[in-house]
């Protein structure tokens, strides 16, 4: 259906309780796409919950690129101020332009810097065997559906038009690939000094950019405590 028609004879909305995205009453693909528009909201809570269990640098620096990323889409659209489709339409909308769309431009960074850090920074740290490239490129393709299905999503339920939701992601993958040679080049170097600082010793904020394998260390790290412990319990106990 063509977006005049739309907008001329715009559904019924019915909203996802708590988030207010709405979408068609009845529609169930509309209601699908509804809850595939909250994974920015999902991953912004991911970072969250990253950062205060792990507080690695690199995610608090990847979360900082996100964070200006929405900065910037709150100014273009500030400066663009081209209206959303059908204009009162949807009954809660948080922000009254869509030039570029914020969902969109938020999962398009995620997505994009998550690419380049599996290709160009796990490509410099791990051996490149058969399994890793697999399960590489097994998420690169589920990465991209996600962002593909939420810029879609945008559309559907009237929240933006194409264009919106394609300038959005332009500039969010722009913005991720500036962020993420800019972590790399500048900040990496500089994070094994920014651990030692006294305020990151104290909050335990840690840097894991010279681990090859953060997932294996830390496995191997916690079974080697556990079997040291248990053997000391062992030992108590005779």
């Amino acid at each position: 259906m063509a977006l005049e028609e739309q907008c001329s004879a715009p559904p019924r909305w019915q909203a996802i309780s708590v988030t207010h995205v709405e979408f068609p009453e009845g529609d169930l693909t509309g209601k699908l796409l509804a809850y595939i528009s909250l994974l920015p909201v999902a991953i912004l809570v991911g970072f969250v919950t990253l950062i205060v269990f792990k507080r690695e640098l690199h995610t608090i620096s990847f979360f900082t690129g996100v964070l200006l990323n929405e900065g910037v889409n709150w100014v273009l659209k500030h400066i663009l101020r081209e209206p959303r489709p059908c204009a009162g339409s949807h009954t809660t909308v948080y922000a009254e332009y869509g030039m570029p769309s914020n969902h969109s431009q938020l999962i398009w960074f995620f997505v994009v810097y998550f690419f380049l850090f599996l290709y160009l920074r796990m490509h410099q740290t791990n051996n490149a065997r058969c399994v890793d490239l697999l399960w590489r490129h097994v998420l690169s393709i589920v990465l991209l559906g996600m962002a593909s299905s939420v810029s879609y999503s945008r559309v559907y339920l009237l929240y933006h038009t194409w264009s919106q939701v394609f300038y959005g992601a332009v500039t969010g993958s722009t913005m991720a690939i500036i962020w993420f040679f800019f972590t790399q080049e500048v900040l990496t170097p500089l994070f094994p000094k920014i651990a030692e600082w006294p305020i990151s010793e104290y909050f335990l904020v840690r840097d894991t950019s010279l681990i090859p394998n953060i997932l294996w260390f830390e496995y191997t790290v916690t079974r080697s405590e556990a079997r040291n412990r248990q053997r000391k319990l062992g030992t108590k106990l005779q």
